[in-house]
């Protein structure tokens, strides 16, 4: 099994503001600065000249990425950009409708939403949704991930949802575990069969 991908999250003000100090600075800065040398043989090559991390424990570690992690917008600039994104989404929706006359207004998007994306993901990571005659494509490391997915989601809303939300979310889970039991028990039944040998009179 793969390891899970690092990701970093980048504070997008900090290289905006960036960006406007350096384009203050007068670029005499830039040209003064010596060019770095150039290996000559055997073609390109990148050089990173990159300390060495050394090894940190896991508490060390968490620390650090802490540390990394930008701090969260202001309530000012959450705002103003959910105001952005909304206005952006009209836009869109009214360009669409444009296009589209008899098409009406998109519904709200809810937290059934959400759980059924999971769900319907997770079905045809399982080979669901496969044309007639054609052979399910199945990912079930990538739908094991999206189940524990929901099931994180379970976890982190437990008690702050309405009774409907929790059972749509609870019946959405079972169906896709129970799924999940029947494709591996599956494969593992086919894994134990020993192989076929060729019939009579073909080598």
């Amino acid at each position: 099994m793969s390891e899970t991908p690092k990701f970093t999250v980048i504070d997008r003000r900090k290289i905006k503001a960036d960006e406007e100090q350096e384009s203050q600075q007068p670029s005499a800065t830039t040209a003064e600065t010596p060019p770095p040398p150039v290996e000559s043989g055997g073609g390109p090559r990148l050089v990173v000249n990159e300390p060495k991390a050394e090894p940190t424990s896991a508490p060390a570690a968490a620390s650090t990425a802490e540390e990394e992690t930008p701090p969260a917008p202001t309530a000012q600039e959450s705002k103003e950009q959910k105001e952005a994104y909304d206005a952006s989404a009209q836009r869109l929706e009214d360009l669409v409708r444009a296009q589209n006359p008899a098409m009406g207004a998109q519904p709200p998007i809810t937290f059934e939403h959400l759980v059924q994306q999971f769900y319907v993901s997770a079905m045809i990571q399982m080979g669901a949704g496969a044309q007639e005659g054609q052979r399910p494509r199945v990912d079930i490391l990538g739908a094991r991930t999206t189940i524990d997915l929901l099931g994180v989601l379970a976890e982190k809303t437990r008690g702050n949802l309405t009774p409907t939300e929790d059972n749509t979310l609870q019946t959405v889970l079972f169906e896709v575990r129970m799924a999940f039991l029947e494709l591996t028990n599956m494969i593992s039944m086919q894994a134990m069969q020993p192989p076929q040998p060729p019939p009579p009179g073909k080598r």
